[in-house]
């Protein structure tokens, strides 16, 4: 037992904070460090391959929105899972706590914080989640996805690092694949919608794909993500107009299908963008609308900077806007190739050692000074 090194890493039950807590707990694990995941049930569905010692359930609720009543029973909730994660962290004794977002990982913070055990965020979007911006005066460390980090009191500056977003191995993996050739004259589309598929992009894409002249549509190749209920019916579209293209609601190799794409529609989460830049693909998104911190569109704006991206806002992403945008593709395909290579210089592949860098640093710092 004397060469143990526990930490604790926790973060809500969704992809997007569940896959950049799994690439630094593999960085982390390759340390010799030992793992404890602290999350919620909806875990089951990521976390089956999380390289944890242990995965530990979290009692959390959200405190925004709804009736008086549910606020406070949600922060009755956060309290009751707090006092839960204190008997943990006790018994595990983690040498850090790294948060990844969520409400879920609010009550390990705090039951970190009050036990002064190290702590360390990480803020995979543009502008911070309500729960890090609640937890960020009371850790020791700030790691941050994007280089601008917005809707943070400037007076917590100095405990800002920016790291990057740690990526899944086949993200790495799929990174070292060239830019498709376009000398054959098709163009390969990848559509994703995220985790849960976006009902938006199955409405418009086959639509637009409807209005392009015959010509430019037979250079086209679809790989499309579509929620399970739209599914068949973009497949049908598809095969009546004579386009060469696969449907399925889930591809469990993304990253690689993003790699053989010349042109990506998405959305703007987190982990989608950093992909999109370790990568190095370029990509039409269309940010998530009515977000309450407008994390997307932050996103989506930040990546658009370097040339790699158009923005559209869902409202004005219409089928006739998408047919200019796609015959302008096909008829030009030196920019996105220029497109690519500036989404390449965006990218951090590095994320998640430069993290567990930032993890060890404050590991180090908080044993110096207790």
């Amino acid at each position: 037992m004397s060469g143990r090194c526990p930490v604790v890493v926790a973060a809500g039950g969704t992809g997007g904070h569940l896959f950049p807590a799994t690439a630094l707990s593999h960085a982390l694990a390759a340390r010799g460090m030992e793992v404890h995941l602290f999350t919620d049930e909806r875990a089951a569905n990521y976390g089956g391959d999380f390289p944890a010692h242990a995965i530990h359930k979290v009692t959390a609720a959200t405190p925004s929105g709804g009736t008086l009543f549910s606020r406070a029973m949600a922060i009755f909730t956060l309290i009751r899972g707090t006092v839960a994660a204190r008997r943990l962290v006790k018994r595990i004794r983690p040498r850090a706590v790294i948060g990844f977002g969520g409400y879920p990982t609010v009550p390990p913070l705090l039951a970190a914080t009050q036990l002064r055990v190290p702590t360390l965020l990480h803020e995979g979007n543009a502008v911070i989640g309500r729960a890090n911006r609640f937890l960020a005066s009371r850790v020791d460390a700030i790691a941050q996805g994007f280089e601008v980090l917005g809707g943070l009191p400037g007076t917590l500056a100095a405990k800002t690092h920016l790291t990057g977003n740690p990526v899944r191995p086949m993200v790495i993996e799929a990174g070292r694949m060239a830019f498709p050739d376009c000398s054959a004259g098709k163009l390969r589309i990848l559509v994703t919608g995220g985790s849960q598929g976006a009902a938006i992009f199955s409405d418009i894409v086959p639509a637009a794909i409807e209005l392009i002249p015959e010509a430019a549509r037979q250079k086209l190749i679809i790989v499309q993500q579509a929620r399970a209920e739209d599914e068949e019916t973009v497949r049908d579209t598809y095969r009546r107009l004579g386009v060469d293209a696969e449907v399925r609601s889930f591809f469990s190799d993304l990253p690689i299908r993003i790699a053989q794409a010349h042109l990506v529609i998405a959305r703007a989460g987190a982990s989608t963008v950093s992909e999109l830049a370790v990568i190095g693909r370029p990509a039409i998104l269309v940010p998530l609308p009515h977000a309450l911190d407008q994390d997307q569109a932050a996103n989506a704006k930040q990546f658009a900077a370097t040339g790699a991206a158009i923005v559209v806002a869902q409202s004005a992403f219409s089928p006739q806007w998408l047919v200019t945008v796609l015959v302008e593709a096909v008829a030009d395909a030196a920019s996105l190739a220029r497109r690519a290579a500036a989404a390449k210089g965006a990218g951090i592949p590095d994320a998640a050692e430069r993290l567990a860098d930032l993890v060890q640093s404050v590991m180090s710092d908080k044993g110096k000074n207790p």
